[in-house]
């Protein structure tokens, strides 16, 4: 679902930006600081206000109807203001991209390409958010304040083990959803993904062994989903080794964590983890060992999604792996969140969800799944973001399964 792309700005509306110290402007050589120059979003108003009758209904007196009737009706908000397609996407700056804690106000430019991204592939409008706080407490009471000006919020580059308790906190709080994308988006294309990588090799998804090589946001999510979809069996590693219930340094997650995965009882590294394996996935960084790669199954899987370095390069993965997936979009199969977040979004509102479940999220993967249909290939077991079909797919079966589940509300 493509949007329509509207730049209200000139260049004479913005200034340049110049090096410190004086100098050339970065937006005269740097094509991204051209881009992001004045910001990459503005409000666009849906009706005209072109005299004095289109003032007086849009704002004072006509307005005040409209506030009355809703102040009677609390439900009718959803029908006279834009609050059931609206997204708040809520950030405090402390774990963004590979950059780490950069704080609020340089969080930004991705908080606004995440909006735009809402936009352009879902068509759902979003407001970008960058707290100045990160406690705990503090960011859970803002937008529980903030809350009734939204849709739905979208939790991202929060840092972990914060993020879990942020979420789980906001989704008991409120009756809209909550949905931590840096988690669950990653989660629901890396099912997809594999579901495909399993189709093609004829093997089904119950009798494959996953090894995932990071335990922060989205090596848990992504657990949880594997476990939630039928997989064999799981297990998660940091840089300690494989998270197992033996472990007396575990932190709560990761001790929750160690509670239903790794059925095979597994101890120690990473390599050790991978010997035999059918499935490596990895959202840590670092660098697998080639020889670890070769020890595991023949016709294996290496999701090595971490960027701009994967975990195993494709070029080494090839070797040894039938399916090869990266985070990159200059390798076939990238494991992109924005296949799944903007239809996620839509489907919840267009339904009016008072929360995203499981069953949404594994039917949101399914549909991603689906769109390869009969082009299932090793190096296409995933569609493209500018598949047109992915959007809509993948809204139509989270509205679905928000039904069949009793979430929805319209």
């Amino acid at each position: 679902m493509a949007a329509e792309i509207v730049n209200p700005r000139s260049d004479s509306d913005v200034g340049s930006t110049e090096q410190e110290g004086g100098g050339e402007p970065l937006d005269s050589f740097d094509p991204a600081f051209a881009l992001h120059r004045g910001g990459k979003m503005a409000v666009q108003a849906t009706v005209p206000v072109r005299d004095k009758d289109d003032l007086s209904l849009a704002y004072t007196p006509g307005v005040a109807k409209v506030c009355t009737a809703i102040a009677e009706q609390p439900e009718l908000v959803h029908d006279y203001t834009w609050k059931s397609s609206v997204v708040a996407v809520v950030t405090d700056g402390t774990a963004v991209l590979g950059l780490g804690d950069i704080g609020p106000e340089a969080s930004l430019p991705v908080m606004e390409g995440k909006a735009i991204l809402f936009k352009q592939f879902g068509g759902v409008d979003a407001v970008p958010i960058a707290l100045s706080c990160t406690d705990v407490d503090e960011i859970v009471e803002t937008v529980v304040r903030l809350a009734p000006s939204f849709g739905g919020v979208n939790l991202e580059d929060i840092s972990a083990p914060r993020c879990f308790e942020i979420e789980r906190r906001l989704q008991e709080e409120l009756d809209i959803p909550v949905f931590h994308d840096d988690q669950h988006g990653t989660a629901v294309v890396t099912l997809a993904a594999l579901r495909n990588a399993a189709r093609l090799s004829g093997r089904a998804v119950g009798d494959l062994r996953a090894v995932i090589s990071g335990a922060g946001a989205a090596g848990v999510a992504i657990a949880k989903m594997l476990i939630e979809a039928g997989i064999g069996d799981v297990a998660v590693t940091d840089r300690k080794g494989v998270v197992s219930a033996d472990r007396e340094d575990l932190t709560p997650v990761k001790r929750e964590l160690a509670g239903f995965t790794n059925k095979a009882g597994l101890s120690g590294s990473l390599e050790d983890a991978l010997a035999g394996a059918d499935v490596f996935i990895g959202v840590s960084g670092g660098t697998v060992p080639e020889a670890a790669v070769a020890s595991m199954a023949e016709g294996a899987f290496v999701f090595a999604m971490a960027n701009p370095n994967p975990e195993v390069h494709p070029d080494v993965a090839h070797k040894y792996a039938a399916v090869v997936a990266t985070g990159r979009s200059d390798f076939p199969n990238q494991i992109n969140n924005v296949l799944a977040f903007p239809g996620i979004f839509a489907g919840a509102l267009q339904v009016r969800a008072s929360r995203i479940t499981e069953g949404m999220k594994i039917a949101a993967a399914e549909a991603l799944a689906g769109v390869v249909g009969d082009d299932l290939a090793a190096d296409y077991v995933i569609p493209s973001p500018f598949d047109e079909r992915v959007a809509p797919a993948v809204t139509a079966a989270v509205a679905a399964a928000a039904r069949a589940e009793g979430v929805a509300r319209r």
